[in-house]
């Protein structure tokens, strides 16, 4: 019998998972940008990375800052304040308000009461 291009070949369910993902994926441009010196951000998070910096009512040390990742993620998240000071405190964000802080729109929050007292957060 001649070979013709009428040849079946069956798959298992997760070959064909696997060759439709990557039949998909094939057309997908990722693009990767990288963190650099931006003098137009008008809100810059130091050296360890990206994203927006809350400032905290009466800080002695402590540090807000929702990532680009986090940002981008557009989900609820808990950020340990910590920082240098030398004992927590916990803001929780939701999804609403994180969005809110990637669009640089105001949100206030007050964080977890550690070692007798709490902290007002203000991202812009």
């Amino acid at each position: 019998m001649p070979h013709t291009l009428e040849h079946t070949r069956q798959l298992s369910r997760r070959q064909f998972s696997r060759e439709s993902l990557l039949a998909m994926l094939a057309g997908v441009t990722i693009t990767i940008t990288g963190c650099g010196d931006d003098d137009n951000d008008s809100n810059p998070t130091g050296p360890t990375g990206t994203g927006v910096t809350g400032t905290v009512s009466a800080n002695h040390g402590h540090e807000a800052r929702v990532t680009d990742v986090q940002i981008t993620t557009a989900g609820a998240v808990n950020l340990d304040i910590r920082g240098t000071a030398d004992h927590p405190h916990t803001v929780a964000l939701t999804a609403a308000q994180v969005v809110q802080i990637g669009n640089r729109q105001q949100v206030v929050v007050t964080s977890t009461t550690d070692n007798a007292h709490q902290h007002t957060v203000t991202f812009n």
